[in-house]
């Protein structure tokens, strides 16, 4: 589980750059009013250590999900120890899950802070901050008293970047986070929950043959490749089937059945290398992501495999573009099939 922690003084944009950050990648957004806020209107006072332990709770319960990451927003007093230990603490939370720390600090000039503490946004999200008054004078009595700003060179964390946002927009300094860290696009994490691989049963193989005939028709069409899946006998997928070593998958979106993968060994001995032969995706749920989000989930099936490799036509941009995407890179020669048509290998390695 990642963490992306927004870091500035008050009223700098954390959470509105949260928002339009939470938009664009499959991080959810808890801002630290999510807890501030009721705390104040059930006990009437600010209460430190049950909005810690709300907040903890949270963190505990969040890492337990299939997103990505969490957004969290926090004014940090960098002067203060016990700042340093509570940021620390909720770092070796997420990292105990393998995940990835982003560090974000946010800077802006006084005045604009002001203006922003007067936000429709910011007040709809923070009853605390409606009595104008109060809030600017607690805004500035803040930046007086805490340094809440890093120095230069003072964060020691490897995924960290300073934006002075003053004059960025939330959405544009939400963009420039995403590209930085090089943050997937919410829509590929979407797909990764929706996907998931079931193994082929004998009795199944008739649909899958079906299936397969229908995938690749398109392509034998186009290219009359006489090695095509879509003119190969069912007895042949049969032998492939009972191939000890590789096993074929039902690719399920949403329950259905909208493709299928065939993933394992060529050679028993050797549990390193891992081939992808074939994949296909019915032609109504191509150009979804779906085949992506299979070829990841494939790689949670076999994760002792450290190469994978696989075959694909050179004339097929999209399928080319698809492999690529998940990191696999051209190697060897091309083969050519016949006039129209070539084949060529991709191999991903892990190490």
């Amino acid at each position: 589980m990642d963490l992306i922690l927004i870091l500035g003084s008050g009223a700098v944009g954390k959470m509105t750059v949260g928002q339009e950050l939470m938009k664009i990648t499959d991080f959810r957004l808890f801002h630290n009013h999510m807890m501030i806020e009721p705390v104040l209107e059930v006990f009437g006072g600010f209460q430190g250590s049950l909005i810690s332990k709300l907040r903890n709770d949270i963190f505990d319960e969040f890492v337990k999900t299939e997103y990505q990451g969490l957004i969290f927003t926090y004014m940090m007093a960098f002067d203060m120890p016990s700042e340093w230990d509570f940021i620390n603490s909720l770092s070796e939370k997420f990292e105990a899950t393998g995940g990835t720390l982003y560090y974000v600090e946010l800077v802006a000039d006084q005045q604009e802070r002001l203006k922003r503490n007067r936000t429709e946004n910011r007040l709809n999200n923070k009853a605390s901050k409606r009595d104008l008054d109060v809030s600017d004078n607690r805004l500035i009595y803040e930046d007086a008293h805490y340094r809440l700003i890093s120095k230069e060179g003072e964060i020691p964390f490897k995924n960290y970047i300073k934006i002075d946002n003053t004059d960025l927009s939330p959405e544009v300094c939400a963009r420039k986070i995403k590209e930085y860290f090089n943050l997937p696009d919410k829509s590929i994490m979407d797909m990764m929950r929706k996907v998931r691989l079931v193994e082929v049963a004998e009795e199944e193989i008739p649909e899958l043959y079906e299936m397969q005939v229908r995938s690749f028709m398109p392509l034998y069409e186009k290219y009359n490749d006489e090695g095509s899946p879509a003119i190969e006998s069912i007895d042949r997928v049969r032998r492939r089937f009972a191939v000890e070593n590789r096993k074929y998958y039902f690719i399920m979106k949403d329950g259905a059945r909208v493709g299928a993968v065939n993933i394992g060994h060529n050679d028993p001995n050797e549990k390193r290398i891992a081939f992808i032969s074939p994949l296909f995706v019915l032609p109504e749920f191509q150009n979804l992501g779906i085949g992506y989000a299979a070829i990841r989930k494939a790689f949670d099936i076999l994760p002792d495999v450290t190469c994978w490799k696989l075959e694909t036509i050179l004339q097929e941009p999209a399928n080319c573009h698809l492999y690529e995407k998940c990191g696999f890179v051209r190697v060897g020669e091309e083969k050519p099939v016949n006039d129209v048509m070539t084949l060529i290998d991709y191999e991903l390695n892990l190490v």
